[in-house]
This record gives structure tokens, sequence and C-alpha cells, in this order.
């Protein structure tokens, strides 16, 4: 085994590079620390010194000695977790001398390994944005409620956020901004109830105070879906304690969390006090942005306290959604019911324990909370609300949600050999994915998955297009959560319908941002933090969304074989969109082409031409593929379908046999602006815009990925530059398959050169700038299907860092960004392990980044769930029916529950 050995000693690391085992001979470096960089700047100068080397594992000789982590050095004054530090930076497990001493190299380091694939961990006290974006990914939630991983004895204020945030609450209040009343529909941050801390001789509650805390750990273990947080605290009066919060959300009665709080004095014997509240003084705070908004959205109705608990009701302003939220103090030790006082103050109703302690001796509490909204009750919600608590334990919510994590790595785990930290962010991923929408399965929430998950405040908690990455994630594996997806858009449709004739359109119009009605949500203004000002907003043209919503429609169908969803809500919803982009093509008799105007694509930089007077642009490019795409696959659908699903389909979308004619007319005949060299215009005009001086504005600004922002300050506007935001023209390409895109091209009558994709891809990617976090997503998917291995690599891998290292600087505080969890995990199994269902027959042809050594997964596909194992050159398939797959162009039959083992590529020569 390749190793080199750390040793810190005076402002110096000793590193001992070994190839054999840390055995002799070594090759002796000395790195100098230097206090003027920062701890991770230094750390570099070791990946620097050792570049060239292989490097299997690291070890720590002379690591601090603490319970939660054993690879903790103290160097210029400073403590870091270097094990962590090292994972991060070179991908390698870090142990302990001392553990290799005791158990041998090999199994030390593949017991690190293995805890680093399965636990998200923090070392350090944080501030600011960068322990906000640490809370959005220490978030726990069941789908019905997401709680931050905020410190239990933190207050909101500018560096902590113990945000909860309920599926389907939001709220709309009105604020006058510049004389204009402007209306924000907003998903509401709930009574804070995960508050508990202590008190010392009757001094004040602890805080997180940087002067306090001596060390803090957090652990999220993704096995089981427990989160643990241990400080160290030395109070200004001398008195040392060891407090540990563990943090749990009950997977399947989804209305309640737990919390174990332990508290053990260190030097002292006296009494403690135990505070623990339901705090209603809470706002929207979490974005910075929102701040001149009216953010106070709930009204505090009622407090009451009773033996060891205490329970808050209150109704939200204008939505009227009435909440009750119930918590109980216990001990196994100690009988709260004797010892609690409560009292209420200023919209919060706290509870306070006095008990005595001794040194060396811990103290174990537990706080079960209950949650319940009149989305999910008609009647009174106090009766099931005191039910509930009266049911819960810390136990049963943790062996509830260890038995739930369980089943989730059973049957949706994605296991990458020889790839440490993708293998622990693929986890991360998934697991978030659930703490958003576990609870959809029900059947029972009326609601959807929002763009930043049920982490934050960022674009209000509202649904996006996103939905579209997401979904097949969901259709695969939970296909009640996707379907519940969908038919939120279903419950929605009326509105979509008005939204549509607001705009003298027919159809159903769906809205770009969606909250609680399924009315439009985007704004007409918003903030530019790179000049002060209020700019104009017309991101609501993204008429796209509804094509997202049609395509998510067909492709759930198509994955899950749930063709009843097609018969009772499906059709009627394809229908309803078909005929609105019917209303929107204007017919060009003269060049016998249709014309959709008035739209913006998935680029938000472009929306409107420079000079004109007219919002949105005409014929954009994916708009008008999609389209055209969606027109022809549903006349398709309804050749096959019964003609009484049929009857009744139009009656309730209010159309009839006639709409298809116009819509084969349509597909035949829409505009896209293609150039000499193949290029496909984004839309109509885009070659007559300016070219942009990318590199200046490096130089001048270092990061361009806002590059509209930094126009706007300028007085300049992204209207008049060929530069996007994300992926675009080429979007098509990332959702279809590619004959299928092209099929689309060739019916509207456009025939482009060979090497016409390649051409595409170079050009829109030298004028991307990838300030949405999707469009490395799709570069990626695209930079693979052109055979660029490495940069698909890179955008992937940077894609999957993207909130775990908050690559935006600091959007991750503001929540998840789930449609990119969402989509690296399709990017795994469908782009580079290769196997995709766009037919009824399974096709696999895979492209392992050449550092993983093998991809193993399981995936159902219209009601057969396959279970795959690929490597660089075999393929083990194994299904639960017999069933046949397509390997390159050779197809296998493959016989129930008998593995299957294919080799590929060089060896089939």
């Amino acid at each position: 085994m390749r190793t080199f050995a750390i040793r810190a000693r005076d402002g110096v690391m000793e590193i001992n590079y070994s190839e054999n085992s840390n055995k002799p001979p070594f090759r002796k470096f000395m790195i100098t620390y230097n206090p003027k960089f920062s701890i991770g700047d230094n750390l570099e100068n070791i990946k620097a010194a050792l570049t060239g080397l292989p490097i299997d594992a690291a070890i720590i000789e002379n690591s601090l000695n603490y319970e939660f982590s054993d690879t903790i050095i103290g160097i210029n004054h400073q403590k870091i977790d270097i094990g962590l530090a090292i994972a991060n930076m070179m991908n390698i497990p870090v142990v302990n001398l001392h553990k290799v001493q005791d158990v041998g190299l090999e199994k030390a380091v593949a017991e690190k390994q293995e805890y680093l694939k399965w636990h998200l961990d923090y070392y350090g006290e944080y501030s600011g944005k960068r322990n906000y974006g640490q809370e959005a990914m220490l978030t726990i939630g069941n789908g019905y409620f997401g709680l931050r991983g905020a410190y239990v004895e933190a207050n909101a204020n500018q560096d902590n956020y113990p945000g909860m945030y309920v599926a389907g609450v939001y709220n709309q209040l009105t604020t006058k901004i510049n004389g204009r009343d402007v209306v924000n529909e907003d998903l509401v941050n709930l009574p804070n109830a995960q508050y508990i801390s202590f008190g010392v001789d009757h001094q004040q509650p602890f805080e997180i105070k940087k002067e306090d805390i001596q060390d803090i750990y957090r652990s999220l273990n993704l096995r089981t879906g427990v989160l643990t947080t241990t400080l160290h605290i030395q109070l200004s009066t001398g008195h040392i304690l060891q407090v540990r919060a563990t943090k749990v959300a009950n997977m399947t009665n989804w209305h309640r969390y737990s919390i174990k709080y332990e508290l053990k004095p260190i030097n002292f014997s006296g009494s403690i006090q135990l505070y623990s509240k339901i705090d209603g003084t809470v706002i929207n705070g979490n974005v910075e942005r929102y701040q001149d908004f009216d953010q106070h959205h709930i009204d505090v109705i009622g407090m009451a306290a009773h033996d060891n608990q205490i329970s808050l009701t209150g109704q939200t302003k204008t939505s009227h959604v009435n909440f009750v939220i119930n918590s109980k103090l216990s001990s196994k030790d100690i009988d709260t019911t004797k010892l609690i006082s409560a009292e209420t103050e200023d919209k919060q109703i706290q509870q306070k324990l006095d008990i005595q302690v001794e040194p060396e001796k811990p103290y174990v509490f537990e706080k079960c909370v209950t949650v319940f909204t009149s989305q999910t009750q008609d009647a009174n919600l106090e009766q099931p609300a005191q039910k509930e608590l009266n049911a819960s334990s810390f136990n049963d919510t943790l062996a509830d949600s260890q038995k739930f994590w369980s089943n989730v790595w059973q049957n949706s785990d994605i296991q990458i050999d020889n790839d440490m930290t993708s293998q622990k962010l693929t986890r991360v991923n998934i697991y978030h994915m659930l703490v958003t929408s576990a609870a959809l399965a029900s059947g029972q929430l009326d609601s959807s998955v929002g763009a930043r998950g049920l982490h934050g405040e960022a674009y209000r908690g509202h649904i996006f297009w996103d939905v579209t990455f997401d979904l097949p994630f969901y259709a695969i594996h939970y296909p009640a959560i996707a379907k519940q997806c969908l038919l939120y858009r279903y419950n929605r449709i009326g509105e979509a319908r008005k939204y549509a004739a607001s705009e003298d359109k027919q159809g159903a119009m769906y809205p770009w941002q969606s909250g609680m009605y399924g009315d439009e949500q985007s704004q007409f203004v918003h903030l530019n933090p790179v000049s002060g000002e209020w700019d104009p907003d017309n991101s609501r043209l993204q008429r796209h969304v509804s094509l997202s919503v049609a395509y998510d429609v067909i492709n759930y169908v198509h994955l899950t074989g749930d063709t009843e969803f097609m018969k009772n809500y499906g059709l009627e919803m394809l229908l309803s969109i078909c005929k609105f982009w019917v209303s929107t093509a204007s017919y060009d008799k003269k060049d016998d082409r249709y014309d959709i105007h008035h739209v913006m694509g998935p680029d938000e930089f472009h929306e409107e031409y420079p000079n004109s007077d007219d919002h949105g642009l005409t014929n954009n490019a994916y708009t008008n593929i999609m389209v055209s795409w969606l027109f022809d696959k549903v006349a398709e659908l309804m050749s096959h379908e019964d003609p009484k699903i049929i009857k009744s389909a139009n009656e309730k979308a209010q159309t009839d046999n006639s709409l298809l004619d116009q819509m084969s007319d349509i597909a035949h005949k829409l505009r896209l602006d293609i150039n000499e060299e193949g290029i496909i215009g984004q839309f109509s005009g885009y070659f007559n815009l300016s070219k942009l001086n990318f590199d200046s504005y490096r130089k001048k600004y270092g990061d361009t990925s806002r590059i509209d922002r930094l126009l706007k300050g300028e007085g300049k506007s992204p209207d008049s530059y060929q530069v996007a935001k994300q992926a675009d023209t080429l979007m098509a390409y990332y959702e279809l398959p590619f004959d299928e895109v092209q099929n689309v091209i060739t019916r509207l009558g456009y025939k482009l050169p060979a090497n016409y994709f390649t051409t595409n891809l170079r050009f829109y990617l030298d004028r991307t700038t990838h300030g949405s976090t999707l469009s490395r997503i799709v570069y990626s998917v695209l930079d693979e299907m052109d055979g660029n291995m490495d940069q698909s690599w890179q955008l992937f891998s940077t894609a999957l860092f993207s909130d775990y290292y908050d690559i935006q600087g600091g959007t991750t505080a503001e929540g998840i960004h789930l449609g990119v969890m969402g989509a690296t995990l399709e990017i795994e199994t469908k782009c580079y392990g290769g196997v995709r269902f766009d037919t009824d027959e399974v096709s696999i042809n895979p492209h392992l980044p050449t550092t993983w050594s093998k991809l193993s997964f399981k995936q159902t596909y219209q009601g057969i769930t396959y279970n795959f194992e690929i490597g660089h050159h075999k393929i083990n398939v194994t299904a639960d029916s017999s069933s046949h797959i397509k390997v390159g162009d050779k197809g296998y039959s493959l016989s129930k529950n008998k593995p299957t083992v294919i080799t590929y590529g060089r060896l089939q020569i």
C-alpha cells in the first residue's frame, strides 16, 4: 500500500512517503505552515509536494485524542481535522497511527474508507453563509417537513438559522417597494421547536459563541439518517461540559421528530438548568436579498403547557393554514413532570428543568416534537397532534429511521468502486432526494418537490421545471413520489388554464414558479446584488415549463408502465398543454412557417431583443424542438389509445380531433434559425448579437458565472451579447435520445452537416458561464455523447461537489439544489453506466470514468427490477422476471433471477 505519514510540529508538517505500507525506504518532505495562508492553502502544499506519487492512504502520527474523530491535529495554535481535509482534497482515507498499530494498516484503511462513504462530517465552528450552508446540507426530514441542521442551542441570527418547513405550506404577503405593491408567496418558516439548551447555576442559557466553544463536530450518518452534534464547551466561568445532541426524523409517522440531548459536566458539580422551547417569533429570514419584503408569515394563536408537554398553535396570515406544534421533554433518569416549570413570553413557550449534577456523569434527556397542519387534517388538529406526541419516543423514531434508510440503501443505492468521495456525495444526494419527498408517497400531501428542497427559503420554496431532473430517480425507485409530483400539476390545471386565458391563449399554461395554488409566482422585478438596483424580471416568459410538465407525464408513464395515470390524468394534461402551444404558434403564409413569439428559453440571460419594446424572444430553438416533438409524441399516443379514453380526455381538455391536424401542421413547419455552418441559433436573430470578450471580464471580476449582473452593473444588458447562463439550444439532446431530436430537425425540413453536433456543442460551451448549477449537468451529458470524457467528468464532478463546496458562493445556505442532485444520479447510471430505457428494451452502453472500477445499482423499469454490476469490460445483470436487453448492437435474453455476465468493448473483438 502506498502511504504518506504526517507529523505536525512547531509550525511544520513532516511528510514521510512510503511505497511499502509505511515502511522504509521513505521519501521525506518538510512543509512549513504559513500563517498568512488559509489552512486549505497550506494543505494544498502537501498535495503539490506529492504530485506524481501514487497514494492509497495517509497516516496521522500525532493526532489529538477525541471521541468523535481520530485525525485532528494542532498546528500554529489551530486545530484541524486533517483527515477530513485530506480525504476531500486527495480522495483517500486518512487513518490514525494508533489505530494502525492496533488492527493493522489494511483493516484501519478499510474501516475509515467505509466510514467516509457513509458520513457527512464537519469539524469546527463556522459563521455566516458557510454555516448556513452546512445547516442545509445537514438537514433532516421526511418529505413532510425539513428541519435544518442547526445547533439545537441556536436562535436565528447572522450565523445560525434553525428553519423548519412543511411541504405545501405557503403564505402570500404584500410589500410596497418603490411605490409598487409587490406580492410574494413563500414557503413558510414555521416555529422553531428544535431548541434545547442549558444554563449553569441559573446563569443565562448557553448560546453558540466562539469564545465558549473548544470543539464542535457534526456528523450526519447517511446509513441511518441520524445527525449528531458534539460540543466541547468551556464557559467564561470556567465550567467545562461535553454536550451531544442527536436529531432524527420519523420517516413513517412523518409528523414526528426527536432529539436526544446529553449533558456531561467535566469539572464541576452543582445545578444545571435545561431549557426547551417552541419559538413563534420566527420570520422568513434565510435569504438576505428578500429582507426588504415583509417576512412575518405566521400568527401565534395559543400556547399551553401540561406536565412535561408544551404546545403552540397558530395560523399563516393570508393562506390561513392552521398548525399545531407539540413537544415533550423526558428523561429515563429523572421524573421531569415533577421538576419542570413553563412560561410564555412574546410568542414563545419555554420549559425549564432544574437538576443537580456531578462531574463526569452524563445526563440524558429526550425531546419529542409533533407537527400538524390543516393541509393534511380536515378537523381539529390538537387531538391527532396529542395522540402522536403520546406515542412518540426517541427510540421509536430512531428505529423507524434506521429501518427506512436500510430499505433505501438496499433498493436505491448506487455503489461506486474506487472513488470514495463520489460515493459519499452520491449517497448525500440520494439522502436529500428522500428528505425532500418521502412522505409524498403516501398520496396524502398535495405538494411536489421544490427546487431547493425543504432546506431553505431561496426561490421562496417554489416548484420549477427542476422536477424534470428529479423525476427519473423517483419514477425508477419510488413511482408513488413521481406520481404525486405530477398530480400536484394536475390538481392545478384549472389555474394553468386561467393563466393561459389571461395571456389570450388557450389550453393550459403552467407557471414558471408555482406554489400553493398553481398561479404564477414569478416577480416583475428582482434585486441585482451587484448594482443594488431593482431590475425587470421577465422570467415568467419561460413557457417551456409546460413542455417539462408534458415531458414528465410521458416519461413517468414510459418508465413505470402506469397507463392508468395516462388514462385518468395524463392525456387531459397533454391535450391541454398541446392546445396552449397551438394557440401560441403564428403562421407566416409567405414562408409557410410557424413562429412562436414572446418566450424565453432556459438561458435566463436573454429576456428580450435589444432596443425592443416587446418582451420575450422569437423561436427559441429548445422550445420549438420540444413543441414539435411533443405534438408528434401525443399524436402517436392517441393512435394507440382507446377511443372512449380519447373522448373523455377531449371533453375534459375541451379539445377535439381537429387539434391533431393543427399539431401535425405545426410540428412540420416550426421555424429554426440555422446559419451556414450548421449552428442552430438559440433564437431568431441570435447571430446578430455582439460577441463578448470573456477574458476581459474574467480579468476584471474573476467569477463571471453571473455575467448578467456584471453587465447590468455597468449599465449594459446581457440581451445584447452572445452569452448564456446555462444550456439552452442543445437542452433537447439532454432530455431526448439523439435520434429523436434528429427526427424533429428532419421533420422541420432542415438538413445539418455531419459534424453539426460537435460544432454546436463547442460554439455554445464557449458562450456559457454556467450561472446555474444545472448547466454543468447538461453539458456533462452532451460532452460524453460527443466523446469528450475528460470534460464530461470535469463538469459532472463539479456538479456533484456543487452543494458540498457551495461553489456559487453562498447559495447552498439558502437551500440545496435538488435538480442537480437528482440529475447527478441519472448521469451516473444512464450516461456513465450506459443503462437507458429509451425503448421497451433496456439498452446498455457503458462509458465508466477511468477512476471507477465498478458501478452497481438496481432499477425498476416497467415493473421489472434489474440489478446491474458494470465494469470497464464486463456487465453482470439480473432481472426478477424474464426479459431482453441489448448491449451495444447485440441482444441478450435474461432468465428470471439468473445472473447474466456479458463482456463488451475490447473484450468483444
